[in-house]
């Protein structure tokens, strides 16, 4: 305020020297004029120059923590521990174009959020094996890495194959015919089979109870980057637990109060931690993790068979414009009057949907309304 008012009365000076010396008397005038302009612009620098590093400070001071994360459940449950400190904070979704999970890879911007960030936050599964690389690289040592998979431990599940599943690698089997290669064939199958097994269900998120888990660890996390601000994050995980509690018990609810106990999809099957946590059975066309995209003769005929057999009043999808293998279960059953009902994965969640307010917790409760519908 002290410099603004030396300017102006710096700039008044002028103006009455100016009038006082008059238009003809341009001499010594002039040069008073342009001594206090000098001076002026002087201070104008100094005074900018003081307020930018004044903003680069206060900004620097805002953004404290820089946390990057792949998927949107992570994203949101980051930002909800973070509470009213999420402003202070700069925190980045990788995949936020719809971009699936099994087909992302970083840009190189990408890479540099990862390598210069204090937290890094992704799922763990073969989908994410880039990771490593990127990671290797960083020169960030007190970097906290958060990785889903190894938080739950033993609660990871194996992806499995159900039956009338597709397996990805009966097409790849039956392109191989030559009877001359025939044993060793069998051979490679029996192992891509084995590693199949070995594979693991990348799907955690959609387990209210795993994501009870999770957020706790990405509470104590943040305290540890945070410390003066630990029982701060604590409580809000304490308060989200709460809401995750209560929306498991609903989901609880529903499903024992539902006539049905089986979902049938026709489209890849992600809701295997879901359907596990509240006895649900299931058929599924694919996989959670399968690049499959066709159907055979025989899948369909499979679901169609189990949806008159069971009297199921909806056939599933996952999110996404494509269910025309749900539409085709529905058009070989009997009666040709299910519902298709479509349950929300978050592999397709866009910065768009965030800012239109859409929340892990919104998702959860959305796919709730789905469920009672299918299993009633």
């Amino acid at each position: 305020m002290k410099k603004r008012n030396l300017l102006a009365g710096l700039m008044a000076a002028g103006m009455v020297f100016g009038s006082l010396t008059g238009c003809g008397n341009t001499s010594d005038g002039g040069t008073e004029v342009a001594k206090a302009t000098e001076i002026q612009t002087t201070a104008e620098k100094e005074e900018t120059k003081e307020i930018t590093s004044e903003e680069a400070a206060d900004e620097s001071a805002d953004k404290s923590m820089k946390i990057v994360t792949t998927i949107f459940p992570e994203y949101d449950w980051v930002k909800t521990i973070l509470g009213d400190k999420a402003d202070n904070s700069e925190l980045t979704l990788l995949l936020d174009n719809g971009v699936d999970l099994h087909s992302y890879q970083p840009t190189a911007e990408d890479m540099v959020k990862i390598q210069e960030c204090d937290m890094f936050i992704y799922v763990g599964g073969e989908s994410d094996e880039w990771v490593e690389d990127v990671l290797g690289s960083s020169q960030k040592n007190d970097m906290v890495v958060i990785n889903l998979l190894d938080v739950l431990g033993d609660a990871v599940k194996d992806e499995e194959i159900v039956e009338g599943m597709e397996h990805e690698h009966e097409h790849e089997d039956e392109e191989h015919d030559d009877e001359e290669h025939e044993h060793d064939e069998d051979e490679e199958h029996e192992g891509e089979e084995h590693e199949h097994e070995e594979e693991k269900d990348e799907h955690v998120w959609l387990s209210l109870r795993n994501a009870s888990v999770l957020c706790e660890e990405i509470a104590a996390q943040l305290g540890n980057i945070d410390e003066a601000n630990k029982d701060f994050y604590m409580s809000n995980y304490e308060a989200y637990k709460t809401e995750l509690d209560n929306l498991d018990e609903e989901y609880k609810t529903a499903v024992d109060a539902g006539n049905q106990k089986t979902l049938l999809f026709g489209d890849r099957f992600p809701f295997r931690y879901l359907v596990d946590d509240y006895g649900i059975d299931y058929y599924a066309a694919f996989a959670g993790c399968s690049a499959e995209s066709e159907a055979s003769f025989e899948t369909v005929v499979f679901l169609s068979g189990k949806v008159d057999e069971l009297g199921l009043p909806a056939i599933m999808t996952i999110e996404g414009p494509d269910h025309k293998i749900a539409e085709t279960v529905k058009n070989n059953t009997t009666s040709k009057d299910q519902q298709i009902l479509t349950m929300d994965s978050m592999q397709a969640t866009t910065s768009k949907d965030i800012a239109d307010g859409v929340t892990y917790l919104s998702v959860m409760r959305n796919n709730l309304e789905v469920l009672k519908e299918a299993l009633k």
